[in-house]
């Protein structure tokens, strides 16, 4: 965050002969005041919890790394209301998978396979690290990047893909519901977080898709979306 500094006031000058007021004595320079530090900054980890599930108020370490985002609790504890609280036996995909906050919370849902895909190397090894700790034996963690492990994936072979690329990047939301929309299975589910409301009539690659439901969590716009029933 930028600093601002205002002007030192300036006194009024001194009418013809008068003479000018004396300066006040100066006062001992004191210690400047230390910055505050921002968790980003001090490095180091800050805790999630899983909200529900078996391993429901488990404390999950989160690195304080620079873009990692993780869903906010009140906006998983929505979506995962929405998906009906239970993921039993279901397939899901955590493209952009950051701190894994999703695809943790699917896993203590009932979720009999989550993939992970995160390319920085300092995230996998903290989610790998939580997934040890969990003995989350369902989850399958890649460090790879996020679109070109997509691009290789069957269609149709995941019953949940959650999708929650870099905020302010118009072109890689596009090309993230290009490649995820087609792993979704019939009757599946998207789910996807933006800095900006999802329109499938805006994207070609949501034709045929409709926002079941959405929501805003500050600068969080969070969207659950299903293929619409041919007739």
């Amino acid at each position: 965050m930028a600093r601002s500094s205002s002007p030192r006031p300036q006194g009024a000058r001194p009418a013809h002969g008068a003479q000018p007021a004396a300066k006040p004595a100066s006062k001992p320079a004191s210690k400047p005041a230390s910055k505050p530090v921002t968790r980003s900054a001090a490095g180091g980890t800050h805790t999630i919890r899983i909200i529900g599930g078996d391993w429901k108020r488990t404390p999950l370490p989160v690195l304080n790394l620079d873009g990692l985002r993780p869903t906010p609790d009140r906006v998983r504890e929505t979506l995962f209301n929405w998906l009906g609280q239970r993921l039993d036996g279901q397939r899901c995909l955590d493209l952009f998978a950051g701190s894994g906050a999703l695809g943790f919370e699917a896993a203590s849902r009932g979720a009999a396979r989550v993939v992970m895909v995160e390319r920085s190397a300092k995230a996998v090894a903290q989610l790998r690290a939580n997934q040890t700790r969990l003995g989350a034996r369902m989850i399958e963690i890649a460090e790879a990047d996020a679109l070109r492990l997509a691009a290789n994936l069957a269609p149709g072979s995941f019953d949940v893909v959650f999708l929650d690329p870099p905020f302010g990047d118009n072109a890689l939301l596009v090309r993230s519901l290009e490649l995820a929309a087609p792993l979704v299975a019939p009757d599946g589910w998207l789910y996807v977080e933006s800095g900006e409301p999802v329109d499938p009539a805006a994207q070609p690659a949501l034709a045929g898709w409709s926002v079941v439901r959405e929501g805003k969590a500050g600068a969080v716009r969070y969207h659950l979306l299903q293929r619409e029933n041919e007739e």
